[in-house]
């Protein structure tokens, strides 16, 4: 895995092929269904036909947040910024978006050249008939981002709030047109849930109460987790060899009911909707089997890393048994939810530890998504 060649994932994608606006029907999107090497034609409405019955199916209820914020300057220059995760001092995001006054986070900058540091920007929004001014300072320059300091004249409201009012919807960088306000509900899925996303898990967003309902029809459980999608989820590689690319982390929350169901689970299918949920669902046994494999470790130290499992490859441990430790861990220490990153990198060579089907969109050449499906396929 670590020697593979991101050339040899690649293909021709021409913009015509990718739609810029979603079916006013999302069950109706065209569904392609690979099983033991046949693919066959359907539809997402028809997606229950092609699971069995009394299975898992695991989606990610992480909630999009308007994540990207315009600033025009006094020159009527455009500042973009775009919100990737709080700062770390933080240790959160949840506590990050319920900050009020002022947060600090790590963006993304659209026209960086045009802000001078010591420059402050300034966007009025309204809000329940009030008008009240977002504002910007340019702290410091990081490694490919920058961390920015905003802060508001209405110390009640937090910063999830702010974004909400004063924000737009973040779309996937492959749709080039501009958001506009029916987009907010377009990229969400039906059950988001946990703000924290500034990407969409797509995967979801063709579910509908009709499927929702056909799924039920043939006793299949639905159980959610929680990965906030960050904007490296998009990120192509770059690096000659996945040995020299730095994979993205993520936010997961791990609530212990989950892991329960699970292990009830855990000798029937267990069907991920989405990239985000198939790494969310394999990084929870990696951390019970850490738990297993490193007793003395800290607290603080149980994450999922890049090539944490490829390291421990040959490892025998169980996937009840991981699930066991894990959630003994967490009920040791009187978690309900753990609030954890994962790195974990998926790809040709990866042992599923979890997961056993996969719901997911198609995928752009040379991303770290279709090394997912790659290695999901075998």
């Amino acid at each position: 895995m670590k020697d593979l060649s991101i050339e040899d994932y690649t293909y021709n994608l021409p913009e015509n092929r990718i739609a810029e606006y979603p079916l006013a029907e999302r069950d109706l999107s065209k569904l392609l269904v690979y099983n033991n090497k046949n693919i066959t034609e359907s539809n997402y409405q028809h997606i229950a036909d092609e699971l069995p019955a009394d299975s898992l199916m695991v989606f990610n209820d992480s909630r999009v947040i308007e994540a990207r914020i315009v600033f025009l300057k006094e020159t009527g220059a455009k500042i973009e910024i775009f919100c990737l995760e709080p700062d770390p001092s933080y240790r959160g995001l949840q506590r990050a978006l319920q900050e009020t006054g002022s947060v600090r986070w790590i963006c993304l900058i659209g026209g960086a050249s045009k802000w001078k540091s010591g420059q402050l920007l300034e966007l009025p929004f309204t809000h329940e008939g009030n008008t009240y001014i977002l504002k910007a300072a340019y702290i410091q320059k990081q490694s490919d981002a920058f961390l920015i300091e905003l802060s508001w004249d209405h110390a009640d409201l937090t910063f999830a709030e702010i974004l909400h009012y004063a924000g737009n919807m973040p779309l996937p960088p492959y749709i080039k047109r501009q958001a506009d306000k029916a987009d907010s509900d377009r990229y969400q899925t039906i059950y988001a849930n946990e703000p924290g996303s500034v990407a969409a898990p797509t995967a979801g967003l063709h579910f509908t109460d009709r499927v929702m309902e056909s799924l039920k029809a043939k006793n299949i459980e639905k159980e959610y987790v929680t990965l906030h999608v960050g904007a490296g989820t998009f990120k192509p590689v770059k690096a000659a060899t996945m040995q020299e690319h730095d994979m993205h982390a993520e936010y997961i929350d791990v609530k212990l009911e989950t892991l329960e169901k699970l292990a009830a689970y855990s000798e029937r299918m267990t069907i991920a909707v989405g990239t985000t949920s198939m790494r969310t669902l394999e990084s929870i046994y990696w951390l019970g089997a850490k738990i297993l494999l490193y007793p003395q470790m800290n607290d603080g130290e149980l994450s999922v890393s890049q090539w944490f499992a490829y390291d421990h490859a040959d490892t025998k441990i169980q996937l009840t048994e991981a699930l066991t430790a894990l959630k003994n861990w967490m009920i040791e220490r009187n978690i309900s939810v753990l609030i954890t990153r994962t790195q974990l990198l998926i790809g040709p060579g990866y042992q599923f530890r979890v997961v056993n089907a996969l719901v997911t969109n198609f995928h752009q050449p040379k991303s770290t998504l279709l090394l997912l499906v790659a290695a999901a396929i075998g």
